[in-house]
């Protein structure tokens, strides 16, 4: 069986072997536990830089938008952990702007013929460790804290089937705006299925974001949005300093 832990890499042998080395010194490091947050910045890859660029360019452009953030697939939860970061840096009294992470936890429930035959398509990928939800919601609450307004609750991890659980989360929360909404579940069925349920929450300018498209392993977020948007309905645009993000604009 393979490692539900393990996701599609397209680094060389040479590659890996140079990161697990990094991974090992970020292990040994000597730094003064109370030096070493701020000393994060050593250890991230130019790759690691532009994909924190991204997130930060999308979130500027919903600054003047009412509305909270979603993001669909969130795993280890860096971005929402961005997302929080970045709340802090440019609306740091933004109390309505939310932060909201769906994910099952568990990895795939299942896939589809839409998602193609490659080496993740099995239920279980893409799969957290065992009590990983509460040890992000710890790490989120951490980013709370370290900004105005940490008595109100901004943000909310989501566990289940987001197919079952947005529509559910929208019945419980009428008043929900999507300012801004990012897609990383690489599946066809849950993408369509979210993007079907955000289309009357979005407003002129939110933006979309989306992880995998024109990604041969992961075809179905691909064909979700064709067939939910329209590939020529909607301008994708991308950044020139990451390969495969992308996002458009809600006109």
């Amino acid at each position: 069986m393979s490692d539900p832990h393990n996701v599609v890499n397209f680094a060389s042998a040479e590659e890996k072997s140079r990161r697990e080395a990094m991974a090992r010194l970020l292990e040994e490091c000597p730094i003064p536990a109370g030096e070493r947050m701020d000393n994060m910045g050593l250890f991230l890859s130019s790759k690691s830089w532009a994909r924190l660029k991204f997130m930060d360019f999308i979130y500027q452009q919903i600054v003047p938008l009412p509305g909270v953030v979603m993001e669909f697939g969130t795993r280890w939860g860096q971005n929402v952990a961005t997302f929080a970061a970045l709340r802090g840096i440019y609306e740091p009294f933004h109390r309505h702007r939310k932060i909201i992470a769906f994910d099952t936890f568990s990895g795939f429930p299942s896939t589809a013929n839409e998602d193609g035959k490659g080496s993740i398509m099995t239920p279980g990928s893409y799969s957290v460790t065992p009590g990983y939800k509460d040890y992000l919601q710890k790490i989120l609450e951490f980013h709370e804290q370290e900004n105005p307004l940490a008595h109100i609750k901004k943000f909310e991890l989501v566990d289940g089937d987001a197919t079952k659980t947005l529509p559910a989360y929208f019945e419980k929360h009428p008043e929900t705006i999507v300012a801004l909404a990012y897609f990383d579940m690489d599946l066809y069925e849950p993408t369509k299925v979210c993007l079907e349920n955000l289309k009357n929450r979005l407003i002129k300018g939110s933006i979309l974001g989306f992880d995998e498209l024109n990604e041969p392993e992961t075809p179905g977020e691909t064909l979700a949005v064709m067939e939910t948007l329209g590939l020529r309905n909607v301008s994708l645009r991308r950044l020139p300093y990451t390969s495969r993000t992308c996002y458009c604009v809600v006109e």
